[in-house]
């Protein structure tokens, strides 16, 4: 007996440049095992037959979303600096004020483990009602090595407990601690945090703020190259406020993923596409700074698989990918095809998952159904959530 059997879909959005009208999903033991016009997959797989059968008759169905870069574990409320901002304080003055991260990172020192599982617990359940079904989630509100620890546990705990997948982050170089001189720290992080981190065992990336004020590229260096030492892959936040560097750095280091991008060069988009980096752009990031957006021209041209995430954290707090994706369409000027495919397969790509954010057969079985007849509602109903069904694994996780 198929386990699941999705059929009657307006749409089935395989890809930008597959698409099937009348479409029709078959699931069994969590994988995709039937994609196609909804006679011929219902012939081999009867709905009456299933035990769950979806009707999606007016609707679209799409791969789970991807949210290749979340910083979604925290505590405490920085919404004052939403307003800061807005009287035109910019972020680097915030921080410098002892606002912006540092000001979580004392929050987050203070809260409890199980305070901290619950915030993030709370998050995951808004991002699965809205079609997330795999998530990035980082540590680097601790800056020391008991909390980023403590953090990573929390991170490893979610992903036990909820059914979104969790993939953990370790950036223990997120920001220069109080009282604390950067390359100092940097090489704290390289010789005492990431050996804990390995020993650990949660952590399957390394990333870090390569950025003006923050981490020079030698410095980022220090600490990725660490990373690898001890197993963990590299990824880098680059060319988010200013051009440093740190995108080529991710090339050189061969990163999973290049982060934010919004002052990246033509030559940095070649050299990512050249070593298999995965570009990630953060449009929310540049709505709420006000900011101009990433351009994804370079990086297309260049033929590098693109990847756009929420950046859900204090400072730009949109847990949900549809509006990452109208951003990506409004902001970015992608097409709405394009946007989804980043948002699911590029996604996947920028996590080394590559069993995910597409529909085909031996895929795993993360599905959204979208009220709506195509891909196309989720950047267009941009004031709602256009989700109505989430299947994780096969299993209906979600339904509205």
């Amino acid at each position: 007996m198929t386990r699941t059997v999705l059929y009657d879909a307006s749409e089935v959005f395989c890809g930008p440049d597959e698409r099937i009208e009348d479409g029709a999903v078959a699931v069994d033991d969590g994988r995709i095992v039937a994609v196609g016009p909804s006679d011929a997959v219902t012939r081999e797989h009867p709905p009456e037959n299933a035990e769950t059968a979806i009707d999606a008759s007016g609707r679209a169905v799409l791969p789970g979303f991807v949210d290749a870069h979340t910083h979604a574990l925290f505590a405490g409320d920085r919404a004052d600096e939403f307003a800061a901002k807005l009287r035109g304080e910019s972020y680097q003055d915030i921080l410098v004020a002892g606002g912006g991260i540092l000001r979580t990172v004392r929050a987050v020192r203070e809260a409890r483990s199980e305070e901290l599982l619950a915030n993030l617990r709370s998050h995951l359940d808004v991002m699965l009602a809205h079609g997330t079904t795999t998530v990035e989630v980082k540590s680097g509100y601790g800056l020391d090595t008991e909390t980023e620890l403590r953090m990573l546990d929390v991170v490893a705990r979610a992903d036990d407990a909820h059914p979104v997948d969790v993939v953990p982050t370790f950036m223990g170089a997120h920001a220069v601690p109080e009282g604390r001189e950067a390359g100092a720290y940097a090489t704290e992080v390289a010789t005492e945090q990431v050996p804990a981190v390995a020993e650990q065992g949660v952590a399957e990336f390394c990333d870090v703020f390569c950025e003006e004020g923050v981490f020079t590229v030698e410095q980022s260096r220090e600490v990725l190259e660490a990373g690898l030492d001890h197993g963990l892959a590299p990824k880098v936040h680059a060319e988010e406020l200013a051009h440093v560097g740190g995108a080529r750095l991710a090339a050189e280091v061969g990163a999973t993923s290049a982060d934010h991008l919004l002052h990246a060069t033509r030559e940095d988009a070649a050299a990512l596409a050249d070593a298999g980096v995965t570009p990630v752009f953060l449009p929310g990031t540049a709505f709420g700074l006000g900011a101009e957006y990433a351009d994804p021209d370079p990086f297309v041209a260049a033929d590098a698989p693109v990847a756009v995430a929420t950046d859900f954290n204090p400072n730009c707090y949109a847990r949900g990918m549809g509006f990452a994706v109208t951003l990506a369409c409004v902001g970015m000027g992608m097409t709405p095809a394009d946007a989804v495919a980043a948002a699911t397969r590029g996604g996947a790509r920028a996590l080394g998952r590559d069993d995910r954010g597409t529909l085909e057969p031996g895929a795993r079985a993360d599905l959204v159904v979208v009220e709506g007849p195509s891909h196309v509602h989720v950047p267009y109903t941009f004031g709602t959530n256009a989700v109505d069904v989430v299947v994780k694994d096969g299993e209906v996780v979600h339904a509205r």
